[in-house]
Order: C-alpha cells, then sequence, then structure tokens
C-alpha cells in the first residue's frame, strides 16, 4: 500500500479576499480547483479545514468512520448559543433524539398530515388577504406561513397565531444576523464583536422570553400530548431520568430552526425558479390540476403528487439550504489515500457536492428529472439533509410539507415575482436567496377535480 499523501493546500490568498467579499463566488472558486478532491483550505489564524466534497469521501467522513468526525468544534459555536449543544457534545441528545425519531416517524406523521394540510390552507387563505394584487415579502410570508404549518406539530395548542408569528420573526433575526460573520471567522472569539452579534442575542433573548414559559407551564400541567414538548417531558434514560428546563427548551427550538429554515428557503427559491422556467411551472400546474383540482389538498393527494415532489427535490438539490457540514476529527485517518490529521477540521459541502459535473450532469441546470421514478445515484452524492447517524430526522416530514404548500398555493394562485431579482445564493447558517424576493399572487381559474 502507498504511503499516505498530505492533502493539496488551495493558499488563502487564493479565496480569502474573494471569501469575505463574495462567499458565494469564492465558495465555487475553490470547488472548481478542488474538483472533487479532499484539499485543505489555507486560512488566517489555526483554522486550515480539509475540503470533502466528493460522495465516496462523504460517506467515509459521515456514515462509515461517523464516530471519528465529531459535531463540535469551532464552526459550531455559532449555532450552539441559539440551539443548544451539538449531538457529539451534548449528554441528552440521545433523549432528544428518541423524541424526534418518534414524532416524524411515518405512522405518526400519517396521524397529523391532515391536520397539517388544514392549516396549511388557512394560512394560504391568510396570506391572499395581503398578497392577491399586491407585492409582499416572499420570505416573510413563506415564514408565516411554515411556522402556522408546522406549530402544532411541534407546541401544540400551547402557542397563539400572533405569538407563533412573532417567533418566526425573530427565529429569522437569529439565523441571519451574525452567522455569516461568526462562521467566515470561526477563530474569532465571542468576546470581540462581530457585525449582527447584537441583533443574535436580542433574538435569542424573544426565543427564551417565549419558549421557556410554555416550557414551565407544560412541565407544571405535566404531558398531554403528542407535540414534541410532551415528548421531550416524557423522555426518559435507562436510569429514570429526563432532560430539564434549558434542554427542553433547546431541543424546541432546534426542531423549530431545522423543519422552517429549510422549508422557508426552498419555497422562495421554487417561486423563483418557476417565474424564470415557465415549462416546468406548466408541467407542476397541470399535475396539481389534475390531482386537487378544486379540493383541499390532503394526505391522500401527495402519492400521485410525484412531478411536485420531484420539483421539490431539485430546488433541494441546486439550493441546498444546508450548505456546510462541519465535523472535528477525533483520530489521524487516510481518506482515499489522504492523510486526515487529528484535531483538525473537515468540512463537507452539499453546494458543491450537488455542483460536481461527474455526479450530476449538466449540474448547474435545474431538471426534476434528475429525481425521476427509477434514476439512482451514489447514496451520498445528494447530501441536503444529511447522512448516517445524523441524517436529519424530519426529511420525510419536510418532503410532504412541501407538496402540500405547492398544492394549496398552485391550485389557487400564480405567484408572480415582483422586479427583476437576481436568484444567485447567499450564505448565511443556511442558503437564501441574494435579495430580498417580493411576489403577488394572481388568481388562476378552478378547475374540475379528477382526484
Amino acid at each position: 500500500m502507498p504511503r499516505p499523501r498530505d492533502a493539496k493546500t488551495i493558499p488563502s490568498f487564493r479565496f480569502l479576499p474573494a471569501l469575505l467579499r463574495d462567499p458565494v463566488q469564492a465558495t465555487d472558486e475553490i470547488g472548481r480547483i478542488s474538483a472533487g478532491d479532499i484539499v485543505r483550505l489555507g486560512v488566517i489564524g489555526p483554522f486550515r479545514p480539509y475540503l470533502v466534497t466528493h460522495p465516496d469521501h462523504v460517506q467515509h467522513v459521515l456514515r462509515d468512520h461517523a464516530d471519528n468526525y465529531r459535531r463540535e468544534g469551532l464552526l459550531w459555536k455559532p449555532l450552539s448559543r441559539l440551539v443548544g449543544e451539538p449531538s457529539g457534545a451534548d449528554p441528552a441528545w440521545a433523549l432528544k433524539k428518541g423524541a424526534y425519531q418518534a414524532m416524524f416517524s411515518g405512522p405518526n406523521i400519517a396521524s397529523f398530515t391532515d391536520d397539517v394540510a388544514r392549516a396549511i390552507v388557512e394560512a394560504v387563505d391568510d396570506l391572499a388577504g395581503r398578497a392577491v394584487g399586491r407585492p409582499v415579502d416572499a420570505a416573510d410570508e413563506m415564514t408565516r406561513l411554515v411556522y402556522r404549518a408546522i406549530t402544532r406539530v411541534i407546541v401544540g395548542d400551547k402557542m397563539p397565531l400572533d405569538q407563533i408569528d412573532e417567533l418566526g420573526r425573530v427565529l429569522a433575526t437569529a439565523t441571519t444576523s451574525s452567522f455569516r460573520s461568526r462562521m467566515l471567522l470561526p477563530f474569532v472569539p465571542f468576546w470581540v464583536p462581530l457585525p449582527g452579534d447584537r441583533a443574535f442575542r436580542r433574538a435569542v433573548q424573544a426565543v427564551d422570553d417565549m419558549i421557556f414559559p410554555i416550557v414551565r407551564d407544560s412541565r407544571r400541567r405535566g404531558a398531554d400530548g403528542g407535540d414534541i414538548i410532551s415528548r421531550l417531558i416524557q423522555a426518559r434514560d435507562e436510569n429514570g431520568d429526563g432532560l430539564d428546563e434549558q434542554n427542553i427548551r433547546d431541543g424546541v427550538v432546534a426542531l423549530f430552526v431545522a423543519a422552517t429554515e429549510t422549508s422557508v428557503s426552498i419555497l422562495t427559491f421554487l417561486w423563483m425558479v418557476l417565474n424564470s422556467r415557465p415549462d416546468i411551472a406548466t408541467k407542476l400546474y397541470a399535475e396539481i390540476d389534475r390531482v386537487v383540482g378544486t379540493d383541499h389538498p390532503r394526505r391522500a393527494h401527495l402519492s400521485e403528487l410525484r412531478y411536485a415532489k420531484m420539483v421539490t427535490q431539485e430546488v433541494l438539490r441546486l439550493y441546498s439550504p444546508g450548505w456546510i457540514i462541519p465535523r472535528t476529527v477525533v483520530a489521524d485517518d487516510v481518506i482515499d489515500g489522504v492523510r486526515i490529521r487529528k484535531g483538525s477540521i473537515v468540512v463537507i459541502s452539499p453546494y458543491l457536492t450537488h455542483r460536481l459535473a461527474d455526479v450530476w450532469p449538466d449540474p448547474r441546470t435545474f431538471d426534476p428529472e434528475r429525481f425521476a421514478p427509477g434514476r439512482s445515484r451514489h447514496r451520498f452524492a445528494f447530501l441536503t439533509f444529511g447522512g448516517g447517524p445524523h441524517q436529519c430526522v424530519g426529511s420525510y416530514f419536510f418532503t410532504i410539507e412541501a407538496q402540500l404548500i405547492m398544492a394549496a398555493m398552485l391550485s389557487r394562485f400564480e405567484p408572480v415575482i415582483h422586479g427583476s431579482p437576481s436568484i444567485e445564493p447567499r450564505l448565511g447558517l443556511t442558503l437564501k436567496p441574494s435579495e430580498r424576493i417580493q411576489f403577488l399572487l394572481r388568481p388562476r381559474g378552478r378547475v374540475t377535480s379528477n382526484a
């Protein structure tokens, strides 16, 4: 066997100025240079991460040797201030994960899908009152819609609508305020102020002011439902010990962030795609008209909304919200002949993996047919929901939520983009459009249902 070799280093002068000026352009350039090989990024200070993008190498890190690559370290610190410690450093993770898995199991999702569908229809009715004939902010409206759709699942009837809308607003602030500067400069200690820090702290305090009273009241009354707060309260380890208030709060907030950031980002990009690709929009409208017609969407329609699912998956591929997955190396390792040193950071980038030409032909072209039934790919070529033991447990719920939202919106309205905003993404905690997107809803003629 040949001796392990060191990874090729991309020196910081090749990308650091561009990374601070235009992170997306710099990330694209890094992907072009690395071309699927394992490389090391030479960055100012002690932070010199390995970049891993090829599906074979990603599988090594996320699944085959997952114990050697932990969710901890510098890049997790900004997120931990909002949602608690990552699983690798969280002693309570097993209890939280068990509650999430019970919540998002197939049979349990089936039991509340029609409730979610009704909440989505009500939210679309509310949106129509603001957006028919006049432009509204797409991200704000999608945040409001998604929060109303999922809040019953997460906190049951424990939060009124006005508070739901406020929670969506402050969490959106928390996940966009300081994450770009903190993630691009992870070696800067928290006592050094960076842009957005003050807004982030205010948003986290507002989240605490809303969530802690609900947690305390629920603990006092006793777990009384199938929502995630009740499940977290009920969770017990082998010694019969449960979660404290802070862990329950972290578990609730983490689920809110995971369940909404992806949905809001993808739905905002979706309306832009449909605006620029009338051929795809025509096929999608035709399917929704045939399957849903004049009905309200419900669980029985989901199996027939195949093209809607394919469109959702292609938006997730090209505009994957979780654009970076960092890991800390526990012990020296070798990946495809490349030496990986203990204590280093490994960065996996779904954004770059999803743009590898030898994995996804013509990768920058939006093509839902990539996800047509019968098409196959490497298990770790599509990384929107991660992989291995830390794969997102809510991926199935997200898919049906997106299908229901598309069906509820597009069976009645055509979203029309206001102006000519760029569809180029912006890097933050998640990938978002680089510009504020506004749309209005144009009523469509209703068709007779054949469902």
